[in-house]
């Protein structure tokens, strides 16, 4: 680490309470990236939250499986690294969550148009 970035770090740690102090000082903790990445990823769950709205016939069943599959990988990664890192666990869990939903409404949506179909070229 630079020395800037240790200095800088030593000088806001005498401003964290003593009850955080564990906290600031985890090897996991906000003075590593371990905890900046996770935070920051929280971003796809909640655009991922966002497209619960959005149509079924808009969603991208190829993205949202490929996100869904690296969700469940990461999810499984945070927890053979060591420090186990429980913040990466339940953002990675619930990017899989919200994805597999999504390719889940994607399939569902393409079932009932082939149905639809099936069923107009039957009546014919």
């Amino acid at each position: 680490m630079s020395l800037v970035y240790k200095n800088t770090m030593n000088t806001i740690g005498k401003f964290v309470p003593a009850k955080f102090q564990p906290l600031w000082n985890h090897p996991a903790g906000p003075q590593t990236i371990f905890f900046w990445a996770p935070a920051f990823k929280w971003g796809l769950v909640m655009a991922g939250l966002g497209d619960l709205q959005r149509p079924a016939s808009q969603i991208s069943i190829s993205q949202s499986t490929a996100l869904g599959i690296t969700g469940v990988i990461w999810t499984r990664y945070s927890l053979a690294i060591t420090p186990k890192n429980w913040s990466l666990f339940s953002v990675n869990l619930f990017v899989a969550i919200t994805s597999l939903y999504q390719v889940s409404r994607g399939i569902m949506y393409q079932r009932e148009q082939q149905a639809a179909v099936q069923a107009a070229a039957s009546a014919k």
